[in-house]
């Protein structure tokens, strides 16, 4: 498998291939057909979940989530010059911030995958282009594009000659479109093309969104994160690769009994399978990249409770995120604990770089709390979670942690 970076290509080697499209939130994948203009033709050229089927391209549920755009190229009419795979976000106000999408690309025959791509430094965008399955000289390729817009669906329809009507807020009538073709009411969300060239030239082209928008980094000093909430590890411009102390910490709520909490790392691929995970049990990883601290068994005291140490510099190009996760092995809930948070601090000097507080805990055994996810420009990027799930051990952890990244 190829992981590919922006404007990368490859040639396919099978005539049907199925692009899955994944995220740790809720997509909608569409592929649009264009010809050599770079439109689609009509509204046939616009295949999403409702509307699956389009000349040589299909639309489907993905295996282990997500949404697939296939195309079978040998059926792909010969006007048509490219097949674009887009994402877009299915919650309203939501962007990309921290949640990027991850296109695979896979042989529809047999399911052996070709390639895969993960659009790197995402901000302020709500749709992304994906990939691109294009002809060249009478052979067919797969490029890694990633190009966002900021303006959802409709701003990446609108470059490619289609008029897609967003969800109306609430109050907001839909409105009768006197243009609109009253013989397509099977399909509400795409309106026919634009026949005359006026009303695609009288909606504003997407605008770039400024550089690092959505990005914190350590520029400023430490930074203290809600949930959800992403932190790029760079400083005075350069990346953090140096030695990092992921701390976590916790107390018995209400002065209650002893809690025993255990806290624990696990390694992935870009494919989101685990490598291995670092837990008290196993107290080092990838050949001492990772270490952890040891085990806790009460949650007494002030200060973290156990720590693990991360050389970035060291983990190997293979590992591509890190999900920390804290577990109850005695069964007791995080709402029986109190002041719960992990802590990025660089291990050389103590200085505290980035902090999470937990708020709102869960009755459940498991929390993820956060995630170092290595972008393709060399960076790591943490963000904070707080994600609760019922396992008691890190075991439990590796499928849910693994549909987080």
């Amino acid at each position: 498998m190829t992981a590919m970076t922006p404007g990368s290509n490859l040639p396919l080697t099978s005539a049907r291939v199925a692009v899955d499209v994944t995220a740790p939130v809720r997509l909608d994948v569409s592929g649009l057909l264009l010809t050599t203009e770079g439109k689609v033709r009509s509204d046939d050229d616009f295949v999403f979940y409702n509307q699956p089927n389009g000349p040589g391209v299909t639309h489907s549920a993905a295996p282990g989530g997500g949404d697939t755009i296939t195309v079978d190229t040998g059926a792909v009419p010969d006007v048509i010059e490219k097949v674009v795979v887009t994402a877009s976000l299915d919650a309203p106000g939501a962007t990309f911030a921290g949640t990027e999408p991850t296109g695979t690309v896979r042989n529809a025959d047999d399911g052996s995958v070709i390639a895969s791509f993960t659009p790197p430094q995402l901000g302020t965008e709500t749709a992304v282009v994906v990939v691109e399955i294009y002809r060249r000289n009478g052979v067919w390729k797969v490029r890694a594009v990633g190009q966002g817009y900021a303006n959802g669906l409709a701003g990446i329809a609108t470059d490619f000659g289609v008029s897609v009507e967003e969800p109306a807020a609430p109050q907001t009538p839909a409105p009768a479109a006197p243009q609109a073709a009253p013989q397509a009411p099977a399909a509400p969300p795409v309106a026919a093309p634009a026949a005359a060239p006026q009303p695609a030239a009288a909606a504003a082209p997407p605008a770039a969104p400024a550089p690092g928008a959505g990005k914190i980094n350590l520029d400023k000093g430490r930074v203290s994160l809600q949930k959800n909430q992403t932190v790029s590890l760079v400083k005075g411009g350069q990346p953090l690769l140096s030695s990092v102390r992921m701390g976590l910490g916790w107390e018995p709520a209400f002065r209650g009994k002893s809690i025993d909490l255990d806290a624990s790392v696990i390694a992935y691929g870009p494919d989101r399978k685990k490598i291995d995970n670092c837990f008290f049990g196993k107290l080092s990883i990838l050949n001492g990249a990772i270490q952890h601290s040891g085990d806790n068994l009460t949650g007494d005291g002030s200060g973290d409770d156990e720590v693990i140490t991360v050389h970035l510099g060291g983990v190997p190009p293979q590992v591509t995120g890190l999900v920390f996760t804290v577990n109850s092995f005695s069964g007791q809930k995080f709402s029986d604990v109190a002041k719960a948070y992990c802590r990025l601090a660089d291990a050389q000097t103590g200085e505290e770089l980035v902090r999470f507080d937990l708020t709102n805990a869960e009755p459940r055994t498991g929390v993820m709390m956060a995630k170092l996810i290595r972008q393709f420009s060399g960076e790591w990027e943490m963000t904070a979670m707080g994600e609760f799930v019922d396992s008691r051990t890190v075991r439990g952890m590796v499928k849910p942690a693994a549909k987080a990244l």
